[in-house]
């Protein structure tokens, strides 16, 4: 499926900004799923391009002049396959696989994780990761609305609550909870930023997206991956001044007539 991706992100401030620093990971990689034909940055200043430590594309604007607005542009159209059972196909990255079955602030398991993690036989095959989001659905309801996001993966179980993010990073709990490694994922999907998991079993990555209880497929784009959200975010900074900031994020897809 060919998706069409136009991706803006605006920040206004009440009072001038004398120094900020963004990290943009908003450029995907080609792979056995998903085939970039084109793609393009824009920012008021020189990106920087670099890989971080998962091998994500990693642009990075620095302004030392004073600003009270700033405005990335993401455009580009990338090819997706449909996946069998979820599967990648893809090697298992630059980090050793060890690296994925350790918690990290948002995903440490609790008891009630541990409990939920433990409420499937094994962990060893697409059905059985399909049956833990099934399990995670009943537990948790997915909203979108920030004012539902709970924070880290404990809290939103036991809110009951949580967003794409959320419910990610609690199948990434309830996965390290058995030992299985696991990385966050984020990207698109239908028109806006999204997160799920990709799951290592049979020797290879299963990509799985929590929120539907269902295998990514070809209308998913990944952008990045990393242990939890917070490394594998597309927008990341900080800055000197400004005082209040709104932030507003607007993403269209488009795709074939037929499609």
């Amino acid at each position: 499926m060919l998706l069409t991706i136009r991706h803006d992100i605006r920040y206004r401030y009440a009072t001038p900004v004398t120094y900020s620093i963004q990290q943009f990971r908003v450029s995907p990689a080609s792979g056995a799923s998903q085939i970039v034909r084109h793609w393009h940055v824009e920012a008021p200043g020189k990106l920087d391009l670099t890989r971080d430590a998962y091998g994500n594309a990693l642009h990075t604007l620095v302004l030392t002049k004073p600003h009270s607005e700033i405005h990335a542009s993401v455009a580009g159209g990338i090819e997706t396959e449909a996946l069998s059972d979820g599967r990648l196909f893809d090697e298992a990255g630059p980090i050793p696989l060890e690296h994925f079955t350790c918690p990290t602030r948002l995903t440490a398991p609790d008891a009630a994780i541990r409990e939920l993690a433990h409420g499937v036989d094994a962990l060893d095959t697409p059905a059985s990761l399909i049956a833990l989001t099934e399990r995670i659905g009943e537990r948790v309801r997915y909203r979108k609305e920030p004012a539902y996001a709970a924070g880290t993966a404990a809290q939103a179980l036991a809110s009951g609550f949580g967003d794409a993010r959320d419910l990610a990073h609690l199948m990434l709990a309830c996965c390290r909870a058995r030992g299985v490694p696991a990385r966050c994922v984020s990207g698109y999907l239908d028109a806006d930023v999204h997160a799920w998991t990709d799951v290592w079993i049979e020797h290879g990555w299963v990509s799985i997206d929590a929120t539907r209880a269902a295998f990514a497929g070809e209308r998913h784009c990944c952008l990045a991956v990393a242990r939890d959200y917070e490394s594998a975010a597309p927008v990341r900074g900080s800055r000197v001044g400004g005082k209040e900031e709104t932030l507003t994020v607007h993403v269209s897809i488009d795709t074939p007539p037929d499609q």
